[in-house]
């Protein structure tokens, strides 16, 4: 009976890997100005709604910097304005690519003992990060726009509704699947394909670690959420479920700084 299980066994895993492999092969419509060459490669998909994400942030903090030294003469509040032009752009990057990404297996949320520790993990980040704002492993004076000071009453609700879309449900994905999935396998393995989901060494998990935390304005913050996640990783072998704790992280940390006004989180 064990060796009727085994090879049960054996040929779905060799179906799963049929299917992974479709999936991955799946062309994507050509993007204008890109390489077919980059496009068709595994990191395309897992690099690219991160690096839209990215160039957003860059923007805005070049923004930031011109008002700073008054290059530029608008409100600073008109920053807020960027955020749903780069949620839209984001959410479009990754809506092209998701096909791509069969490592997303959202099934996994089914094993409710898993989850259920994902998103205590979740908590435990929020509970954490908004202890951990220290001027000293910070990267400057964080930005503190109130959605609140734009005009009339409905450009502040769609602004919170936008802000919460992408933080509980676009930055989880992308983050993960960039850190995640990507990132902690290439630092194992130039050919980061065929590493398995979850692997460890200790390069990997600490490079991958400290440039999350660099990524965000509370280094230190940053920090021990890379940490938490990357020990989820570890622990569950599934993207979805760093997922459902980053997502709960971010949800959590929105609603306290939509109740206190702590608007240097967002």
């Amino acid at each position: 009976m064990s060796f009727l299980q085994s090879d049960h066994s054996l040929a779905m895993r060799d179906a799963r890997r049929r299917d992974h492999v479709d999936d991955e092969m799946r062309p994507l419509e050509r993007l204008p100005g890109v390489p077919v060459a980059i496009m068709n490669t595994y990191a395309f998909p897992r690099v690219f709604p991160f690096a839209v994400f990215m160039a957003f942030i860059m923007l805005e903090e070049g923004v930031r910097f011109l008002l700073g030294k008054g290059a530029i003469a608008v409100p600073p509040v008109s920053l807020l304005y960027l955020y749903p032009v780069r949620a839209c752009a984001v959410a479009v990057a990754l809506a092209y690519v998701l096909p791509r990404c069969s490592e997303l297996r959202f099934p996994d949320f089914a094993d409710i003992g898993r989850t259920t520790v994902s998103i205590l993990a979740g908590l435990l980040i929020f509970v954490a990060w908004i202890h951990m704002d220290w001027s000293w492993g910070a990267q400057g004076k964080p930005p503190s726009l109130n959605p609140f000071t734009l005009p009339g009453s409905l450009m502040p609700t769609i602004f919170v509704a936008v802000r919460l879309f992408g933080a509980v449900i676009l930055v989880p994905v992308i983050e993960e699947l960039f850190w995640r999935s990507f990132l902690t396998r290439y630092l194992i393995r130039k050919e980061f394909a065929e590493v398995p989901i979850g692997s460890f060494t200790w390069p990997s998990f600490l490079f991958s670690t400290i440039l999350f935390g660099l990524e965000h304005h509370f280094i230190i913050a940053g920090i021990m959420a890379g940490a938490v996640f990357n020990l989820i990783l570890y622990r569950t072998k599934s993207i979805a479920q760093c997922i459902i704790a980053h997502s709960v992280a971010n949800l959590a940390l929105s609603a306290y700084v939509l109740a206190t006004g702590a608007w240097y989180f967002w």
